[in-house]
């Protein structure tokens, strides 16, 4: 399931509505991304994510089933904020439910870092030297490798 949306989440909510009653998922790994308060070295004010529906939710999906693909899951979930957040703010929520742990934390891990790297998010920082765009990171880069086949 994806969601791309303006509202914050409730993490305990949205993993009782995605786990509520199945008694064949051994476990559940969640990550829950935050605003954090440092943009180069100065403290960041605001972040602004900005995206292209349509093309988000596709490519998250595709993301999705290629988790799907590889490890046996029993469910996803993946919630990612757009708009004005602030220091603190939730701005991303993953979750993979499986029988089996390392199926879980391994598709979990592999989601978020695909995220990073693939989704169609464009990240405007704001703090006391003005706006910056967000350019892609090496290391979010080097992270989403170690997955490809």
């Amino acid at each position: 399931m994806i969601r791309v949306q303006r509202e914050d989440f409730d993490t305990a909510a949205e993993t009782e509505r995605l786990v509520g009653g199945q008694h064949d998922i051994g476990a559940v790994v969640s990550f829950v991304g935050l605003v954090r308060d440092m943009a180069e070295g100065a403290g960041a004010s605001s972040m602004t994510l900005e995206h292209y529906p349509g093309m988000t939710e596709r490519e998250l999906g595709r993301i999705e089933a290629e988790a799907r693909a590889r490890w046996p899951l029993s469910e996803t979930l993946i919630i990612h904020r757009f708009g004005r957040l602030e220091p603190g703010d939730r701005i991303v929520l993953v979750i993979a439910t499986s029988p089996h742990r390392a199926a879980a934390f391994e598709a979990c891990w592999f989601l978020i870092d695909w995220l990073k790297t693939s989704a169609p998010f464009w990240k405007l920082e704001e703090g006391p030297e003005g706006s910056t765009w967000v350019d892609a990171k090496g290391t979010d880069d080097e992270a989403a490798a170690r997955w490809q086949k």
